[in-house]
């Protein structure tokens, strides 16, 4: 890769199945770019190099690649490994463009699956499925004791089941480094629930940013109706700004299409739907100047040299893209309101 810049040099290893290609790309890396999401989705890599001389071999689909980036005078960072799942070759003048996506979200979490489990808590469940998957589970303390009355699991991936636990009890699902992690959105924290290190983003460290406040379609309240089909009981559990509510509150209430089987379930779906719209009340995105190959998802920010309601609120990252290419390492950052700890759940 030429750099045109007199600033830190940004540097980068990339590994193809366990052997180091870099000497062999450097100068002819046009673009690199790592998406980090937050979980449930893989994670993405996209690679531009140059093939002006067509010596360039295609890898096969399914080769993996491994990937490092940082500065020169720090070192470089491990962002992980990714799948190939689309080559592109085009022209001219010539290029090769390699997609990929997070290699351990590609795995047997994809396969479907026939099978129900009743009677379990969650970390037993999630702990089951990552065994099966040659995985190590990991799940945050105030989710792992969570009861879950019944699931079913019928022509299904395990991914999927998982994902539709992690929008029960609003949690992140997702697989790092051999361990596949179920933690809280939004919280900040690691998953074994120690917070994680705030960082501080000045109005000079970035190159561009927006800010965008909606009022989410203004629903004062989110609505579950359950109804136990053993005991034959109906009912309905709403969540509002001031927690789990008796009453019916005024104004435009969401209310869930689903009718859930007991009434802790429909109290976990009422209040993880609300929180998931009290956290997209305000987006907040920005362009670094210096790229920060260090930051990644649930980190919480803090902000300043912006306007005072921007500052004084409390953020969280969501997604963080890397970029890597001739004019240097770029970061760009998209923030949402950091969510306020609610009162855990009643246990089934």
């Amino acid at each position: 890769m030429i750099y045109h810049n007199t600033e830190p040099k940004p540097i980068f290893a990339i590994h193809l199945n366990g052997k180091d290609i870099t000497g062999r790309l450097d100068d002819r890396l046009e673009s690199l770019t790592i998406t980090d999401n937050r979980g449930g989705e893989a994670d993405q890599l996209d690679i531009v190099l140059q093939d002006h001389d067509g010596l360039l071999e295609i890898p096969p689909r399914g080769a993996e690649l491994s990937i490092s980036i940082g500065w020169e005078e720090t070192g470089l960072i491990n962002k992980g490994s990714y799948k190939i799942d689309e080559v592109e070759h085009s022209g001219s003048p010539d290029k090769l463009t390699l997609r990929g996506r997070s290699a351990e979200m590609n795995g047997s979490l994809n396969l479907k699956r026939e099978r129900s489990f009743h009677g379990k808590v969650l970390g037993d469940i999630v702990a089951t499925i990552a065994k099966q998957n040659k995985l190590k589970s990991k799940i945050s303390p105030s989710l792992a004791k969570k009861n879950v009355a019944h699931i079913d699991q019928t022509n299904e991936s395990d991914m999927n089941l998982l994902t539709r636990l992690g929008d029960q009890f609003d949690a992140i699902v997702t697989v790092k480094e051999g361990h596949l992690l179920f933690m809280p959105t939004g919280h900040g924290e690691t998953v074994s629930g120690k917070p994680m290190p705030a960082i501080t983003i000045t109005r000079s460290s970035g190159d561009s940013h927006r800010i965008s406040i909606a009022d989410r379609e203004n629903y004062t309240a989110v609505k579950a109706n359950y109804q136990n089909t053993k005991g034959a009981k109906q009912g309905a559990v709403t969540y509002d700004k001031n927690g789990k509510t008796e009453k019916a509150p005024e104004g435009n209430i969401k209310i869930l299409r689903h009718t859930y089987a007991s009434k802790a379930t429909a109290e976990r779906a009422a209040r993880s739907n609300w929180a998931k719209l009290q956290r997209g009340v305000a987006e907040f995105s920005i362009n670094l100047a210096r790229g920060r190959p260090d930051l990644m998802p649930e980190m919480p920010a803090r902000v300043s040299g912006f306007k005072p309601m921007v500052d004084d609120a409390e953020w969280i990252i969501s997604k963080v893209t890397h970029t890597l290419s001739e004019t240097g390492l770029g970061t760009s950052l998209e923030l949402e309101v950091r969510l306020e700890k609610l009162a855990d759940d009643d246990e089934e």
